[in-house]
């Protein structure tokens, strides 16, 4: 069974920084690609960033484009999500998930493991 748990979220000033770990266990990571999503209050869950099973490939939503940074760690099984200068529009739920199915995606329909998710909040 595969299981993804993030780590890390936590309560942030605007322009700060925090640093998101996915831990995968019952599966190697090393052929899916993975992914963050997040979920503010009364919003439907969306995009963050995404990332080839390789590290070749990264995907980002326009919105965290050049402040956030995925990526893996095959070895230690486990994927990041780096968010620096963050905003109080990135407060959110941030979930991690995985896909075998796909080299790469933004879709949340392609991904077939979530974790449970970790709460960013950004203060202003």
């Amino acid at each position: 069974q595969v299981q993804l748990v993030e780590s890390g979220g936590g309560l942030v000033q605007a322009g700060g920084s925090l640093r998101l770990s996915c831990a995968v266990s019952g599966r190697t990571i090393s052929s899916s690609a993975m992914g963050w999503f997040r979920q503010a209050p009364e919003k439907e869950r969306e995009f963050v960033a995404a990332i080839s099973w390789s590290g070749g490939a990264t995907y980002y939503a326009d919105s965290v484009k050049g402040r956030f940074t995925i990526s893996r760690d095959n070895a230690k099984n486990t994927v990041y999500l780096q968010m620096n200068s963050l905003e109080p529009e990135d407060t959110a739920v941030y979930y991690c998930t995985a896909t075998y199915k796909y080299y790469i995606s933004r879709a949340e329909s392609a991904y077939d493991y979530w974790g449970q998710g970790t709460q960013v909040t950004v203060s202003s």
